[in-house]
């Protein structure tokens, strides 16, 4: 699969993996600070953005089109940030090709099964967005504000509502809106979208001591837990953690300064 991506600046390559309804274009403020001093990739996954959708999206399937990715652009070694289901990305992709590695930054995201959360995992959250997105009738839709309209009786949090809106666009061929995201398939993987890559799915591998890796995460948010710092030693004994107060899950966008500051410990 070839995906869709932008790059910017020169040097050392670093290679960036958005999270969950995400796509390269949440990652371009931050792009341009780190093209300072690197060679900037900033991807879609499948099934988001501008890269093709698929029938498929499972860790195997976004490891293997990242390692296509590094194949494709000739990259021999990046350092590799991933944010949330990237970070899960990224851990994974690292473990099967620690050669390609120069660091790996991951934000706010731990090696843990959240399905074991239940209500805390968020799961439900996940499942009620993407159903949501595939019930609007976009035969209907006139504007994006029709859009967040509807997608209000569903999620009442409008910080999530206006993140979700960044993804659609309006179809050049039939002059409707439609998703960048696709929300069946991902929908139909959810389980392992919010399980894996955890601990069990590692344990053949660690300790894991081959490259330098750093935990970002946003002290508003819950899916590093104070209780995760010992997995993620088990795991990652030499792992660096660091905390950004004021920022949840979305910390890159909401703290950009200590986010990079955060980063560039380790780049």
């Amino acid at each position: 699969m070839e995906l869709f991506y932008r790059k910017d600046g020169s040097g050392t390559p670093i290679v960036v993996v958005h999270g969950l309804y995400g796509s390269s274009d949440n990652w371009i403020n931050i792009g341009k600070l780190l093209a300072e001093k690197h060679t900037v990739y900033m991807l879609d996954q499948r099934n988001h953005g501008r890269s093709p959708f698929a029938n498929s999206h499972t860790y195997d399937d976004l490891r293997n089109d990242l390692s296509d990715f590094f194949e494709q652009h000739n990259i021999e070694k990046a350092i590799l940030l991933g944010h949330s289901m990237g970070g899960k990305v990224a851990m994974w992709f690292a473990a099967d090709f620690p050669e390609k590695i120069e660091k790996l930054v991951i934000a706010d995201i731990a090696p843990k099964d959240y399905l074991l959360l239940k209500e805390d995992s968020q799961f439900y959250l996940h499942q009620n967005i993407l159903l949501a997105m595939q019930e609007i009738d976009f035969t209907q839709v006139k504007s994006r504000k029709d859009v967040d309209d509807f997608m209000a009786e569903k999620i009442d949090d409008a910080r999530i509502r206006q993140f979700l809106l960044k993804n659609v666009e309006k179809d050049k061929s039939t002059k409707r809106y439609k998703w960048r995201v696709n929300a069946e398939v991902l929908y139909d993987h959810l389980d392992e979208i919010v399980s894996g890559v955890n601990q069990n799915w590692l344990d053949d591998r660690t300790p894991i001591t081959s490259y330098p890796i750093i935990f970002i995460r946003g002290l508003l948010s819950k899916y590093i837990l104070d209780s995760d710092k010992e997995l993620i030693k088990e795991i990652y004994p030499d792992a660096k953690i660091v905390d950004i107060p004021k920022a949840g899950h979305w910390l890159h966008a909401e703290q950009p300064q200590k986010f990079m500051e955060a980063v560039m410990l380790c780049c």
